[in-house]
């Protein structure tokens, strides 16, 4: 089979919703479901192919009964749904804007298609970007003159340049059903005890109110524009002293602010249908977090749900994704959504690596297995060096803009996560799934057209034959050596 282009041409695309209720071991129309006459679309990316969100086979279920030990088997159950499904999507930097606007034209409109178009690109619904400058900034900046506590001189001039247009390209690619939330990295410098936008440092409890201010200002001028933001997070990487923008929370401390300084001041400028999220950061310590915020109920009303990072794993060990399954236990009734990842180091001899996609796939299936209801990439674009970054913290992202060439490099991380994006939908309810072998990773869900879409990823070198298996019918297909594919029926 030949290769697609970059800008995939889909079929069998399914009708978004907005709903976000989360449910838990609900059965829903599973009485109903039947494969009967069901015939099974297979989509696959997979290393050393040509296959990029490919169809490669099509199925159908026969009877099959009691599985056999030594077959191997990805066991789906519809009767059993977990979690709704948020969205896909990726942060709309400062550095992804600047590397938009250097490309042609048709490659402008090349990525916009390739990441929104519902058909003909993998479909993304949620977009993020920063309050302030971030490291994923040219430069440095605030929205105020130093020392203006009233925010009297609050103005988004810096981003109507690159940022703010980029985002209503993508809104209107997208349909304007994308989704935007916005997130901090630091405080103005003055508004700090290290008087610093770098390196840490904590805000100064005399700039609490200003610094809650400083949120709906940035949604109302926003808005004002014609961009709709849909949400917030309260602090990006609260636990993070970087050479870069941040700044330090507690989890008492950011409870603290979220209840009585950001939460009332969003309800009082308006802005109460806003959804804040909290911590935004890595795995780690979520469950001690979660606790803090959710066992407050003052705190705990303000926040939508709590973001996090994949960035915890420095060792080299396996990612903490049960401490995501410790949250969704506990605080059944919150949200978790992963606000952040990306592969770092970046190096431009690296951009066919294919463990890229793979550490996507990897967590994306593991994460949604614990509860997480959608998924953000970080840069969804940037330059030939990984940038721009004012603090030189190069990173991949999943398509880079050549600016000296004018071309775009597709990682398989693009694929690997349209595998997800691109098929699922808004409303859906995850359902269960299990593979009886380890190599094979997989997670199911139930759009509420009534497709259902299964993700198997193959880690293993080898090519695995295997049965997909529900109430006792079956189809026959393979998962090729390093592969990921999405079953849809």
């Amino acid at each position: 089979m030949k290769k697609l282009a970059p800008v995939i041409v889909a079929a069998l695309l399914i009708a978004c919703s907005d709903s976000e209720k989360k449910e838990n071991n609900a059965t829903s129309n599973a009485a109903a479901f039947t494969t009967e006459g069901k015939k099974v679309i297979v989509y696959t990316t997979a290393d050393s192919t040509d296959y990029r969100l490919a169809v490669t086979d099509t199925l159908e279920f026969a009877e099959k009964g009691q599985p056999v030990e030594s077959e191997v088997i990805v066991f789906v159950d519809p009767a059993k749904t977990f979690q709704t499904y948020f969205g896909t999507g990726a942060a709309l930097t400062d550095a992804s804007a600047e590397t938009f606007y250097k490309l042609p034209k048709d490659k402008q409109q090349e990525v916009l298609t390739a990441f929104f178009d519902k058909e003909k690109g993998i479909g993304y619904t949620v977009a993020r970007t920063n309050i302030n400058s971030c490291d994923f900034s040219s430069d440095m900046y605030t929205y105020v003159a130093d020392n203006d506590k009233e925010l009297k001189t609050f103005n988004i001039e810096h981003d109507k340049k690159y940022k703010i247009p980029f985002i209503k390209e993508a809104m209107k690619a997208s349909g304007d059903k994308l989704r935007l939330f916005a997130s901090p990295w630091s405080p103005p410098a003055w508004m700090k005890d290290n008087n610093d936008m770098l390196h840490g440092g904590k805000l100064k409890p005399d700039y609490y109110s200003s610094w809650a201010m400083y949120y709906t200002k940035f949604i109302k001028e926003y808005e004002k524009d014609g961009v709709p933001v849909w949400g917030i997070s309260v602090q990006n990487e609260p636990m993070a002293t970087q050479r870069w923008e941040s700044c330090i929370y507690t989890a008492q401390e950011e409870t603290d602010f979220l209840k009585n300084y950001l939460g009332p001041t969003m309800e009082k400028e308006g802005l109460k249908d806003k959804k804040i999220i909290v911590w935004d950061h890595n795995r780690d310590l979520i469950y001690q977090r979660a606790q803090t915020y959710f066992n407050d109920p003052e705190a705990a009303k303000y926040a939508w749900g709590i973001g996090f990072h994949w960035y915890e794993d420095w060792s080299g060990g396996t990612p903490m994704y049960e401490n995501l399954r410790r949250v969704y236990e506990a605080f059944p009734d919150k949200h978790i959504f992963f606000t952040e990842g990306c592969a770092e180091s970046f190096n431009a001899t690296r951009y066919k690596a294919w463990v890229l996609g793979e550490e996507y796939g990897r967590s994306m299936i593991n994460d949604y297995n614990n509860g997480m209801v959608g998924f953000t990439d970080w840069n969804i674009i940037l330059d030939e060096t990984g940038g721009p970054n004012h603090v030189q913290n190069f990173c991949f992202a999943p398509v880079h803009g050549d600016t000296k060439t004018g071309q775009l490099i597709y990682t398989n991380a693009y694929y690997y996560i349209g595998h997800f994006s691109k098929f699922i939908q808004p409303g859906a309810k995850r359902i269960a799934a299990t593979a009886s072998r380890s190599q094979l990773l997989t997670t199911a869900f139930r759009n509420e057209d009534g497709k259902t879409v299964v993700i198997v990823m193959n880690q293993g070198n080898s090519k695995t034959t295997y049965f997909l298996w529900i109430n006792g019918k079956a189809a026959q297909t393979e998962a090729l050596p390093h592969s990921i594919s999405t079953l849809i029926f």
